[in-house]
């Protein structure tokens, strides 16, 4: 009962804190409010250790989205980790994790960014181990290895500050484009957010993470750690205006967008087909802020922050009837078994594929058509909507694979609906998921504006996804029963499904390869070559000259006599010499 309790507690205090930090970010956007709170912890002679926080409409609002996916996410581990001797270490666990990610979301500060940061690195690589086994620890290392890059990042980003007065970025966002050194710290701050927002080449990290239990995948994928880089890029969006950091993120994030979507297709694992589509929401984000709308971007974020939760959460409860069963091949007809839970998770699908009037439709349809309107090249163009429409095609095929067609389980099942637990949370979040794009955008967008489209471009998106829906239906549907053609080109697939080999060139060949050098340096150097000429050699001479210096110190008198006699002869050759 002292769990169930703790689970309760955490829920409804979360839960407050929610709503009253959604309230009260209505009104600093109503009225433009932004407080910037400095807290002086130490103040030693000239010296001062200050403690900021940046309090906008954007940071109250993006900790309550926070805040309210996590207490339904720790409302909904009360049933799912309920088998779970230690589910209070999972919670305080989680709670540090938002904890993080809240000291991030304040900080303008980039120690105090960095702080959060670590924070994330840290716990994250706690959560993906969470299931102590052989293929969860090199997730977590992977996880951990790839972000460590981030921070060093950020901490040289933060020694280059050392040139200016004050680490407090927000001072310096405004002569970031002019000055070489700002440029520096920008590009830095890129690379960083590359990391945590799993952009090529450091992608393969994201599915890998997969191994932490469901729920906290839930959280990571929605509205926490991976969307940690693309909030630090909304808050540096200055530097990514008409420059070329920004051009070379365009193209990185448009690659990813399309590799996520592409390997998505290919993808068997239910919860490794989600977080491929988080990974290529995430290139869209990064996109169309590298293009200059960070607006856009923040109003994606917390629209697919509450549809992903959804999908994560539907796929737990799929797994969790299923006995741990993740292939979608193993699937089939679950509408008939658990409808209300198949019901929520089709209209995050649906949402996720920008279905009209739901949660993704808003952003997505609005970034879309705002990439017409910029000045873009066809690639990066191509890019965007060819993404979208794999999106789409995924979503339908993954509807194809669990939700139709026959169920290719064992006879003896116990699939249903049962537990208020888990349906409360996801009936919570499935509202959200309907109304939370309309709610949004006219709370964001109060002054009404209108894009200007030829007739065939506003329909493009649309097109696009009506075509990608229908084609990702129908390949699931003649693979399975007339032909497979993944088979037939096996190597193409292979290439495709896998990321374009990037977890094998992130595990094998950035750690394997040096490793195996270094075993071989080693021992040919250290322990070869350098040992003999160099500390070996040395060693054994300075023991064979220590030896002769313990003969006199063991008071023999043979030396003292034959020392004796030898001071004696010196001294008479040196009066018959003179």
């Amino acid at each position: 009962m002292v769990n169930v309790n703790y689970c309760k507690n955490s829920f409804l205090i979360l839960l407050f804190i929610s709503l009253s930090l959604f309230i009260l970010s209505m009104k600093f956007l109503l009225v433009d409010l932004v407080y910037f709170i400095e807290w002086e912890i130490v103040s030693l002679n000239s010296m001062s250790v200050v403690m900021t926080f940046l309090f906008d409409w954007m940071s109250l609002m993006f900790m309550s989205f926070v805040l309210f996916i996590s207490c339904l996410v720790i409302f909904y581990s009360n049933q799912y980790m309920e088998s779970d001797f230690n589910i209070n270490r999972f919670i305080l666990l989680v709670l540090m994790f938002v904890m993080s990610m809240m000291m991030l979301i304040i900080s303008p500060n980039l120690i105090s960014i960095l702080l959060g940061w670590d924070g994330l690195g840290l716990v994250s690589y706690c959560l993906v181990i969470y299931f102590q086994n052989v293929k969860s620890y090199n997730a977590g290392m992977l996880t951990a290895l790839s972000n460590r890059i981030g921070d060093v990042a950020l901490l040289l980003a933060i020694a280059w500050m050392l040139n200016y007065g004050s680490w407090n970025y927000i001072y310096y966002l405004d002569m970031m484009n002019n000055d070489f050194s700002m440029m520096v710290i920008g590009g830095l701050v890129v690379l960083a957010a590359m990391t945590k927002s799993a952009q090529i080449p450091f992608s393969s990290w994201l599915p890998a993470a997969m191994a932490a239990p469901t729920p906290v995948s839930a959280l990571v994928h929605s509205s926490t750690l991976v969307t940690a880089g693309v909030y630090l890029l909304i808050r540096f969006n200055v530097l990514l205006v008409n420059s070329l950091a920004g051009q070379i993120l365009l193209l990185i994030s448009g690659l990813t967008m399309f590799m996520a979507g592409l390997g998505a297709n290919f993808e068997f694992d239910l919860k490794k087909i989600i977080a491929l589509s988080t990974l290529s929401q995430l290139g869209l984000m990064m996109s169309i802020l590298s293009i200059g709308y960070y607006k856009l971007a923040f109003f994606h974020l917390l629209t697919h922050a509450l549809f992903k939760a959804l999908l994560f959460m539907c796929a737990g409860v799929i797994i969790h009837n299923m006995k741990n069963i993740q292939d979608i091949r193993f699937m089939g007809n679950l509408g008939m078994s658990m409808p209300l839970t198949c019901s929520c998770f089709n209209i995050a699908n649906l949402a996720l594929c920008g279905m009209p009037f739901l949660a993704g439709f808003y952003s997505k349809d609005m970034i879309l058509e705002c990439v017409m309107l910029s000045n873009i090249n066809f690639f990066s163009f191509f890019l965007f909507f060819f993404s979208t429409g794999l999106t789409v095609c995924y979503s339908f095929r993954l509807v194809y694979y669990s939700m139709t067609g026959d169920f290719n389980n064992s006879a003896l099942n116990m699939l249903n609906d049962q537990g208020w637990t888990m349906t409360f949370s996801i009936f919570v979040l499935m509202i959200m998921a309907i109304i939370g794009g309309s709610m949004l955008n006219w709370l964001m967008f109060f002054n009404p504006a209108m894009i200007c489209l030829p007739f065939i471009m506003k329909m493009l998106t649309l097109i696009v996804c009506v075509i990608g829906g229908v084609v990702g239906y129908m390949i699931s549907h003649v693979s399975l029963f007339f032909f497979n053609k993944s088979i037939e080109f096996y190597n193409s697939s292979f290439f495709f499904g896998s990321m374009w080999f990037m977890p094998t060139i992130s595990t094998l060949g950035v750690i394997k390869v040096p490793l195996i050098y270094g075993l071989n340096c080693f021992k040919i150097f250290d322990q070869g070559w350098s040992e003999f000429f160099g500390g070996g050699m040395l060693s054994n001479q300075l023991k064979s000259y220590s030896l002769y210096v313990q003969e006199f110190q063991n008071n023999n008198l043979k030396i003292y006599l034959l020392s004796y006699m030898l001071w004696v002869f010196v001294l008479i050759m040196l009066l018959f010499l003179n």
